[in-house]
């Protein structure tokens, strides 16, 4: 017989295949029957908007996997600004410890204490990034079932990159060391996410977001991508690239020694462990997003983590000390349900007489107004979703939804919470109804259970995707009109000095008004212009007036 008996088997594997697949598509159109036929299917319209249950299922697993990264990432950027956890952390147990001592000396509680090297302090930040972790998740499951549920939109909700790291080190500042303490911060993020529902239910949001100049828009979003590039390539928050210099200010780092004091290098430039760990996280994203891979974002913080999990290595997160070997007692649980205890309702209003405040308010209202709106219309417009005039079905429950997602990320601990353009995963999967947005809130909630192993992702598996968020968002300059210098210089002012100032807020100023200074003439010229025509229109009116009376006959006496 030709071929033998292998070739009988192979034909007999796949005809196995191609009954067992069969066997699978049937079941799943009549899955996808029976939903699109069911009060669910015609409530979130699946037929009318040619999709179908599995479609949606695949998509929400798409966008959450594209997104997921937000977990580990928003944690480990606001826990740097300390949370709720002050010097008092460390006074108390520097009292309860050396009371004695500090009796002697007539020393002050807290001062000179090493927040770094204490363990009380340790202990409430490692509580709060924790919290942090659940605050995130909540707020994405909260934001992205009523998108789905209320709006029927297939957009997913989480705590928004570039409001969080502004509010970390520029509001509140690393460890506290800012000009807004955390709890008033929180009232102000608070504060804004009310703003921005008002704005929403008056239907304002558009208006607003049109009067800011376009290239100012486009460049915020630029510069806060190299602002969070920044964060991500030093040592803090990131792969340590880049650290600190007495003559430079910045320079070549990923230092084996560095100065716990100063951070700059001591020995050993480039021969850092973590960063070159870091650098093969950082090559494995870029590469999956080059290929367009779905999740992309999460496969090198995987990889990166996988390996520093790994104890007695020089690059693991556990090292052999009292705070690592803490983590990895916790981390041995693998899953655990941790209950928020530092970060809920630390919310106060009562700092909100310093400008500090306010110029806060308006700063994260101005971002959330151009990212969140900004990104659903662009969204929209992807999915195919908009009218004539620029709308689409299920916009103004959208807008209420996502601001009201705001004010309940503030109460639980975290910052502005946005329509995420990751979203445009699950769209390209045709996810066209709000059964996508509700897969994806299943799927955080689902990670709530897992925080022994979200909190110990360490800043080198974190660093390179900020790094490469900040690559994406750099697309937004393209758009700018170069040419055209009344356009460009403010634009790239307010990119320029997002970083080198260490603040969003300085470079949205400074860019708004260079060029409101730039366009002053022609503003002035303008209104002198319409001014002298108008006064000319009235002069003409006149004058026929005077002559329409002239012609009138005389009025007999």
């Amino acid at each position: 017989m030709e071929g033998g008996p292998c070739k009988g088997l192979g034909e007999m594997g796949k005809g196995s295949y191609r009954s067992l697949s069969g066997t699978w598509r049937r079941a799943e159109s009549a899955v996808n029957r029976a939903v699109a036929h069911s009060r669910v299917g015609k409530y979130f319209k699946v037929e009318v908007r040619k999709s179908s249950f599995t479609k949606e299922l695949r998509a929400g697993v798409a966008t959450f996997l594209t997104m997921a990264y937000i977990i580990s990432v928003n944690a480990a950027i606001l826990t740097d600004s300390g949370g709720p956890c002050t010097h008092r952390d460390c006074r108390q147990m520097h009292v309860a410890a050396n009371s004695s001592a500090m009796h002697a000396h007539h020393a002050v509680p807290g001062r000179g204490c090493d927040l770094d090297a204490d363990a009380e302090y340790q202990k409430c930040l490692a509580t709060t990034k924790s919290d942090i972790v659940m605050a995130t998740v909540i707020a994405a499951v909260v934001g992205s079932f009523a998108m789905g549920s209320f709006a029927n939109l297939p957009l997913a909700l989480a705590p928004g990159m570039g409001a969080n790291a502004y509010f970390a080190y520029n509001i509140v500042g690393f460890h506290g060391t800012g000009p807004v303490p955390y709890e008033t911060a929180m009232g102000a993020v608070m504060l804004e996410g009310c703003l921005f529902l008002a704005l929403s239910v008056l239907g304002l949001r558009a208006k607003l977001a049109r009067m800011i100049p376009r290239s100012i828009r486009l460049a915020s979003a630029a510069g806060i991508g190299l602002f969070l590039a920044f964060t991500g390539l030093q040592a803090r928050e990131g792969i340590g690239l880049v650290g600190p210099s007495k003559s430079t200010l910045v320079t070549l780092a990923a230092c084996s020694r560095t100065d716990a004091v100063t951070g700059e290098c001591l020995s050993g430039v480039m021969q850092s462990p973590t960063f070159w760990l870091a650098a093969v996280g950082f090559l494995v994203t870029a590469v999956c997003l080059s290929r367009k891979v779905k999740g992309s974002m999460i496969y090198g913080i995987v990889v990166v983590t996988l390996v520093s999990w790994f104890r007695g290595t020089s690059v693991s997160v556990f090292p052999d000390t009292a705070t690592g070997n803490s983590n990895y007692e916790y981390f041995k649980k693998v899953v655990d349900f941790h209950m928020i205890k530092n970060t809920a309702g630390k919310i106060s209003f009562s700092g909100f007489n310093t400008s500090q405040v306010w110029l806060a308010v308006v700063t994260l209202l101005y971002v959330d107004v151009l990212d969140t709106t900004g990104s659903m219309y662009s969204m929209a417009e992807y999915g195919g979703f908009t009218d004539e005039e620029g709308g689409f079905e299920g916009e103004y429950r959208a807008f209420i939804v996502d601001a009201s997602a705001t004010i309940v990320g503030s109460a639980l601990g975290t910052t502005t919470v946005t329509t995420y353009i990751e979203s445009t995963a699950g769209l390209r999967e045709g996810g066209r109804t709000g059964l996508t947005a509700i897969t994806v809130a299943a799927l955080f909630l689902v990670s709530a259970f897992f925080t022994p192993l979200l909190t110990n992702v360490p800043p080198w598996a974190v660093g390179p995707s900020l790094v490469l968020v900040g690559a994406m968002m750099m697309k937004m300059v393209k758009e700018i009109e170069w040419a055209e210098m009344k356009e460009a210089v403010p634009a790239f002012l307010t990119m320029i000095l997002m970083p080198l100032t260490y603040s969003i807020a300085n470079g949205i100023i400074a860019g708004v008004g260079l060029h409101a200074a730039l366009h002053l003439y022609d503003n002035v010229v303008g209104v002198w212009r319409w001014v002298a025509k108008a006064r000319k229109m009235m002069g003409e009116a006149q004058n026929q007036v005077s002559a329409a009376a002239a012609d009138l006959p005389p009025t007999p006496v």
